[in-house]
């Protein structure tokens, strides 16, 4: 049975089999953002929502999407201190 959705980027009303957050045409922004926070996590292992947010000037809710979706995960980490910072 398919489902009707409205895509949190364009607004679109569409149909899928599955509950979907995007349309198609949409996807590719979807990825290319997941794959920017990917990334950023790689270079700041130990970053929360709001650090990620502001280094991609992106909305911390989006950041919280992908974990709520799990396709991110969250870890219990050590902070460390920057080198060349003063306290």
């Amino acid at each position: 049975m398919n489902k009707t959705c409205v895509c949190r980027y364009c607004g679109k009303v569409f149909t899928s089999w599955h509950e979907r957050s995007c349309c198609n045409d949409c996807l590719k922004t979807e990825e290319e953002e997941f794959s920017k926070i990917e990334n950023y996590l790689k270079r700041y292992p130990n970053s929360n929502a709001i650090q990620i947010a502001e280094g991609l000037e992106i909305s911390p809710f989006n950041v919280v999407r992908f974990i709520d979706e799990g396709r991110l995960s969250i870890r219990k980490g050590e902070f460390k201190e920057i080198k060349g910072r003063k306290k």
